[in-house]
């Protein structure tokens, strides 16, 4: 009797002290890599919690996680944008620049930011997420741009500084999307380049679905009804990034095409 009331104290001892054990290893590494993700971001924080609580997503902690960042950053992102914008493109109207503005702040021109500062190496994720592939999941690494954009503007207290850091992460993008392609989404276009050319409209064909909710993985394929040009097969988390794929893929592979190959069957 002694020893099956003495059994279940242990267990939640033992599972207490693995959780601290995890969160220690984490800090130690996070702290390891910090001088890495600083030259990347183009700053040096002084409060050293705040980007760690940045990277940090909900399946590692529920509580202390990146989404009140996150939702800081959101709001700093788009007022950030929208004034180089403003000044960059003085003879724009608002709709436009409007669309400018969304095609800037999406999840794909945040995800290649997110790529190009490798963020995906300081992800603080749980076991479940990181063996799901959360290290390149697009939603996590889009959110952890904007956490990161509200750590900044918390630590330097300064606007200045966090918009040098934005617009240094943003580099040619803000200066390319002015071009009228850069503005609609690739399934869009796509579509209104079969249209100028008489052509018929794509079709998108789900092909597969791969792992169970939430990490699954949709594979799509795009059909287009012109000689010589061969569907393309694309994957995303969601069927509609997927297909975004797709799209983009597609007209990049119409344009190599010759000429002469580019009527209808």
């Amino acid at each position: 009797m002694k020893s099956t009331s003495q059994q279940p104290q242990t267990i939640p001892t033992r599972k207490k002290n693995s959780a601290a054990e995890d969160t220690l290893l984490v800090s130690s590494e996070f702290i390891q890599h910090l001088a890495v993700l600083t030259r990347k971001l183009g700053y040096e924080f002084k409060d050293l919690s705040l980007p760690k609580l940045a990277l940090t997503h909900r399946s590692f902690d529920s509580k202390k996680n990146y989404e009140r960042l996150e939702f800081l950053g959101d709001a700093l992102l788009g007022m950030i944008v929208g004034e180089a914008l403003y000044h960059r493109y003085p003879t724009q109207n608002e709709g436009r620049l409007t669309r400018m503005r969304a095609t800037l702040v999406r999840q794909e021109s945040l995800v290649t930011i997110a790529q190009n500062l490798e963020l995906s190496n300081h992800l603080i994720l749980g076991i479940g997420e990181r063996k799901g592939g959360g290290r390149n999941r697009a939603s996590i690494l889009a959110d952890a741009v904007e956490s990161l954009l509200g750590a900044i503007y918390l630590d330097c207290k300064d606007m200045d500084v966090t918009r040098d850091c934005v617009l240094a992460w943003y580099g040619d993008l803000i200066d390319n999307v002015s071009e009228q392609k850069a503005l609609k989404d690739a399934k869009s276009r796509l579509q209104e380049w079969l249209q100028s050319k008489q052509f018929d409209l794509p079709h998108y064909e789900l092909v597969e679905t791969r792992g169970n909710a939430p990490y699954q993985i949709f594979v799509v394929r795009c059909e287009v009804n012109i000689m010589n040009c061969p569907n393309i097969t694309e994957s995303g988390e969601s069927r509609r990034i997927a297909e975004q794929k797709a799209a983009e893929l597609m007209i990049n592979q119409l344009h190599k095409l010759p000429n002469s190959l580019k009527k209808p069957v």
